[in-house]
């Protein structure tokens, strides 16, 4: 019986398009962004940033330099780095809230600190919440930059474990990157891989409820 919930952040929660943030720098003249980032790699300087080992003004310079394009103001990069960033519908907060009175529920989120900054603007833009609003609806929130560890690493899950007391086959794990959802698999916590930008909370239910296995094995070949 699942008892616990950890929900990723980008792409489950909130609605993101990685090509924009791409289209973004290369209208800023960094036309090598598709070489150095996407979803499914990148070079360690996004790591490190996700995970808090560098500061957002040695981010920026660092990425302005392998980009060419010094000469933007650090407010005219974050535009450019948050594109990626779309909305949060309300009803999606409203119903992991729900959840809330069911389940132990979680956030973990390979993020930084100029991208946690615009899911709170987002998050007052589109629902009226404020910060501590949206980290109400979680038992508890881990994000990268903060707690050091990142996705997929099992130090990362495991973290939320130890530190909560969950049992592993209790578990459930969602987010919308395959490699992170085989690292949850990996030290035997339930996941499933889900995409939810444009879809609706009902389909989050429906994941969370049933078809747990079904969807390991038909989209993961677990």
């Amino acid at each position: 019986m699942i008892k616990n919930i950890i929900f990723d952040l980008g792409g489950v929660i909130v609605g993101i398009n990685y090509p924009r943030t791409s289209e973004a720098f290369k209208a800023l003249g960094g036309y090598e962004i598709d070489r150095i980032y996407s979803q499914q790699a990148q070079i360690p300087l996004f790591d490190e940033y996700d995970r808090g080992r560098i500061s957002s003004e040695f981010f920026r310079t660092q990425l302005k330099k392998q980009l060419n394009i010094e000469s933007i103001s650090d407010s005219t990069f974050d535009k450019a780095w948050n594109a990626m960033l779309l909305n949060l519908p309300l009803e999606r907060l409203t119903f992991i809230r729900s959840l809330k009175e069911r389940y132990r529920v979680f956030l973990l989120s390979n993020i930084n600190e100029i991208h946690l900054k615009e899911v709170f603007n987002i998050c007052f833009r589109d629902t009226g919440m404020g910060q501590d609003d949206f980290t109400q609806c979680f038992h508890r929130v881990y994000y990268s930059h903060e707690i050091g560890l990142r996705k997929p690493d099992k130090e990362a899950f495991e973290k939320i474990i130890h530190e909560n007391g969950l049992m592993r086959n209790e578990t459930l794990f969602i987010d919308d990157s395959e490699q992170h959802v085989r690292g949850a698999l990996a030290i035997g916590v339930h996941a499933v891989f889900l995409e939810l930008t444009d879809k609706r909370p009902a389909d989050l239910a429906d994941i969370t409820i049933g078809s747990l296995y079904e969807l390991n094995s038909r989209l993961l070949g677990s």
